[in-house]
């Protein structure tokens, strides 16, 4: 087959047309457009690709982060379940009768309590173990069951630390395990630990986990019959449920660093528990002496802080302000305060060189002392810096 030749302008005039079919012409704006395009879809399909890539290695992230902390939970709930201990207290009340005047009745009721010696001492709530008790029986997480057991001491009715010393005299060639104590006065808020104990009386070392929410926290806690003050507490919202009381607040070491003791009633997730620092002098004095000694110093005070400062007109705004009201003087006749020579309007800012704050208010401090104990107070007097020195006695029993 043969082509007509033609002259050289045709042929280029054809070869053109065949360019432009083939690769039209494009502005130089058009191209820098088209080049935007493709480079933005190119990059969204890039970025998607390692958006989705990301978001899944994120959520995986998130996941083993929710695995191991539930491991974690899991494994320090083994090891401190042992030493926590479900407690069955049977108690005579005596209460007035509309037709048959005053009645003795026999009542039941439960609580918990976590072991601090291998000899067998627990440590629980005053509110656990009720007046007129009659019989109190522990039991183990593995389920041993303890009848032999006695009431070492409790804190007096008044007292803002709710607490009781129990022991079990017969441990039936049972190996006790004492749980760990930890340092309370570390804990920061936002800390993550849990509660352990016998919810409603029925279950048995259940668990549940939270943060601290607050700490210093002063509560009026009642159960329906009767009210105590209760001071310097931990606020958390790991659940703490009926039973739950005298039950331990256990951190990420598995330390026991609160006693929990109370539940909000009017909302939800909102605990107290007590610093375990607060009762170390009270544990000092059962374990060396085998008795409950609570060391006091006999003022009255009030915590302060930049609010109470204002209205009392003080340019301190931290430490203990010993002041007197209707209910009693500022410092107690004859105490190791009024001995020391402390006066009303006092503001203790230090014991043993220990600031008093939000943190550690005065009872606390005094707490992590036994009898017999030697303080220096650092005091301010009407402006002035002084320094006195006081023996702690123990607090009087009740009447």
């Amino acid at each position: 087959m043969f082509f007509k030749a033609n002259n050289p302008q045709d042929k280029s005039d054809q070869n053109n047309q065949r360019k432009r079919l083939v690769f039209p012409k494009i502005s130089p704006k058009a191209s820098i457009v088209l080049l935007i395009i493709m480079f933005s879809a190119g990059a969204g399909f890039v970025g998607g690709y390692y958006g989705n890539r990301s978001t899944s290695q994120d959520q995986k992230s998130q996941q083993i982060l929710i695995n191991k902390e539930g491991e974690l939970i899991s494994q320090i709930a083994k090891e401190v379940g042992p030493g926590v201990v479900s407690i069955d207290v049977q108690s005579n009340v005596s209460r007035n009768d509309n037709f048959f005047g005053r009645q003795n009745y026999s009542q039941r009721g439960a609580g918990t309590g976590f072991i601090i010696s291998k000899e067998g001492i627990v440590v629980t709530n005053r509110h656990v173990i009720p007046q007129g008790v009659e019989n109190v029986s522990v039991t183990l997480s593995d389920g041993t069951e303890f009848d032999d057991v006695s009431v070492v001491g409790k804190t007096n009715e008044g007292d803002p630390l709710d607490v009781a010393f129990l022991k079990i005299n017969d441990k039936k060639d049972k190996n006790l395990v004492p749980v760990k104590l930890g340092d309370s006065g570390i804990t920061e808020v936002g800390a993550r630990v849990i509660a352990i104990g016998n919810a409603l009386g029925q279950f048995q070392n259940t668990v549940t986990s939270g943060i601290i929410s607050g700490y210093g926290r002063n509560i009026e806690a009642g159960d329906g019959n009767s009210t105590e003050s209760l001071q310097n507490l931990f606020q958390t919202d790991a659940a703490i449920n009926e039973g739950n009381s005298g039950g331990p607040l256990v951190n990420i070491n598995g330390e026991v660093i609160g006693i929990n003791t109370a539940v909000a009633g009017n909302a939800q997730s909102i605990g107290f528990a007590i610093p375990i620092n607060d009762i170390k002098g009270l544990i000092k004095s059962v374990l060396e002496k085998g008795k409950l000694e609570r060391p006091y110093l006999g003022v009255r005070y009030v915590g302060l802080n930049d609010d109470y400062a204002y209205q009392l007109n003080l340019d301190t705004t931290r430490g203990a302000y010993i002041f007197g009201s209707d209910s009693g003087p500022a410092v107690i006749d004859g105490s190791p305060a009024d001995k020391a020579g402390l006066k009303e309007k006092d503001i203790i800012t230090e014991v043993n060189g220990q600031k008093i704050d939000d943190k550690n208010s005065l009872s606390t401090v005094l707490a992590q002392q036994a009898v017999g104990d030697k303080v220096k107070l650092k005091v301010i007097r009407d402006g002035k810096e002084v320094v006195l020195e006081a023996t702690l006695e123990a607090i009087p029993a009740e009447n």
